[in-house]
């Protein structure tokens, strides 16, 4: 089986050259960049399963650079941020990212975390191999194509149509687009998406969730998925 491969920008050289080790360890095939532009000529040359980004890299910040990368694919994002409460976790998120890890960080706990993301986009995760999502299961076992309103979910096809016009989403979009789907009317909490879209095995941080929904609403409708407050979210059936 071919190695998983990481797109990894980062400026520090020091993080930089540890990150890139400790990912080789486990058995991660990496290119590292020292900028922004850089990493975009790597993204193209090379076609990488996945991309780390820190926020405040030069020439080309890595928001700016995921956008770029979302505009051209729907390979997984994760943003590295040096503060949890940093605006540019948002603006990571809202430019398309799948997730973010805090730095400083742990080695293993960003190894988790990227396998966590390549069990959800389908591919080998390392040693542990490829798993299956709580969505896909769900999808597996509806089957069909699922209707609400102008809205159609084909389970079977991974395509979602809205007025009969499909809609581009990214694979964590689409994920989050079958749990609403496989429970229309049901509120489900941020904690529930949190485990089942994103695989976190702990506790997480709910704008991630909430990011993601407002994109997901931006492309099937702003009244298809209702805020339940203090609760969570219910797509309408």
């Amino acid at each position: 089986m071919a190695e998983t491969h990481v797109l990894f920008v980062e400026d520090d050289d020091v993080i930089r050259e540890a990150t890139q080790l400790a990912l080789e360890r486990v058995g991660f095939t990496v290119t590292a960049m020292p900028d922004g532009l850089s990493g975009l000529e790597a993204f193209r040359a090379d076609r990488p399963d996945i991309a780390l980004l820190d926020v405040m890299v030069p020439g080309l910040d890595g928001v700016s650079l995921c956008r770029r990368i979302r505009d051209e694919s729907t390979v997984p994002v994760i943003m590295l941020s040096a503060r949890a409460d940093s605006i540019d976790v948002v603006l990571g998120l809202e430019a398309g990212a799948d997730d973010y890890v805090t730095k400083p960080f742990d080695g293993a706990v960003l190894v988790a975390r990227i396998r966590a993301v390549l069990r959800r986009f389908g591919h080998a995760a390392g040693p542990d191999g490829p798993g299956r999502s709580g969505a896909e299961e769900e999808a597996g076992a509806l089957g069909g194509v699922l209707v609400f309103g102008d809205l159609e979910v084909d389970t079977d096809g991974m395509e979602v149509r809205r007025a009969g016009e499909q809609v581009a989403l990214t694979p964590t979009e689409m994920r989050l687009l079958l749990e609403f789907s496989s429970a229309p009317g049901t509120v489900l909490s941020r904690d529930k998406l949190l485990e089942r879209v994103w695989d976190y095995g702990w506790g997480g941080d709910t704008r991630v969730v909430d990011v993601h929904v407002q994109r997901l609403r931006t492309k099937i409708g702003q009244d298809r998925i209702d805020t339940v407050r203090g609760f969570g979210y219910k797509l309408r059936g």
